[in-house]
């Protein structure tokens, strides 16, 4: 339908970090700041904006197009994924690259979008009330929430983690969480699996998990659960005091989320995704933020 994209600029520098050991789909060991890998720099992708976008059956795009550009929903404090810096202009980071991408895809530069914080409680109801257009944060597609945002992709698959104080040695797996308090955020896959799965552990959440993180290193709580990726990012950052245990325990098939019933830009948005797999896209996006993408194979759409 229209995607004539290049890539001006790919990722080209050596790349220190290493894949996952577990041999996961798509995710890495620990992400690297944008443009910094390995002490080389790697180039920003570029994506050609389309021109000829023909999506006259989806009132979600009909809005962007009336607003003058998409409003993504991304996560602001997520390193490698979406992170936004104090005193930075824009969110970078993994997902937001992939908004970059769909956003050319569907005719609009990356100035034209406006990224909004989301926190995982929020994408559900910031998409049904048209707060954003879509989301990319880090949002696990699942049977609950299909009833009510529709998904494309997934573009990602992570797992569930632990991070835990690194002169802590008493959790190796989520089997040792027996008495232990574990810090997630409100509403996410990852706390509602503590609960369900782990009850004798004692669960708290926060609406963010930099909040988690900070009651970890104060001793607050022994350990934080969400994604891997997200998880070796904020290890990344304080490699003394925290580390990751390293036994991802599910599968968290990342998606790109969207109003409810809008099948036209569902399509549109599962051909940008196999698209970019295709020609060499979604591999620049991913080691431009995330690292080394050597083994690292992009999941298969599902049109469910």
């Amino acid at each position: 339908m229209r995607l004539h994209r290049t890539l001006a600029a790919a990722a080209a520098a050596t790349l220190m970090i290493t894949l996952s050991a577990c041999g996961q789909e798509g995710s890495p060991t620990s992400p690297a700041a944008p443009g910094e890998s390995g002490g080389t720099t790697a180039e920003a992708p570029e994506y050609e904006v389309a021109s000829d976008v023909d999506l006259a059956d989806s009132l979600t795009y009909e809005r962007m197009v009336a607003n003058g550009g998409p409003t993504i929903g991304v996560k602001f404090d997520q390193p490698g994924l979406g992170l936004q810096s104090p005193g930075a202009d824009a969110p970078e980071g993994f997902d937001v690259e992939i908004a970059k991408l769909i956003a050319a895809d569907l005719g609009f530069a990356p100035e034209d979008i406006t990224f909004t914080e989301t926190v995982s409680a929020n994408r559900e109801p910031f998409l049904q009330n048209g707060t954003v257009d879509l989301v990319v944060a880090t949002y696990t597609i699942n049977d609950e929430r299909k009833q009510v945002v529709d998904f494309a992709g997934p573009y990602y698959v992570a797992g569930q983690d632990l991070l835990v104080r690194a002169d802590d040695d008493s959790i190796n797996g989520p089997d040792d969480l027996s008495g232990k308090t574990v810090c997630s955020v409100d509403g996410s896959t990852p706390a509602q699996r503590i609960t369900e799965e782990y009850p004798d552990a004692e669960l708290v959440t926060f609406d963010a998990y930099t909040n988690c993180v900070e009651q970890l290193t104060g001793g607050q709580v022994d350990a934080v659960t969400t994604d891997d990726a997200i998880l070796r990012g904020y290890a990344a950052q304080q490699p003394e005091l925290l580390r990751v245990v390293g036994e991802p325990f599910s599968e968290e098939p990342y998606g790109i989320g969207m109003p409810l019933g809008d099948t036209a830009l569902r399509d549109f948005v599962n051909d940008s995704l196999e698209e970019a797999e295709d020609d060499g896209q979604w591999q620049a996006a991913f080691e431009y933020t995330l690292g080394d993408s050597d083994g690292v194979e992009p999941p298969e759409v599902d049109r469910y």
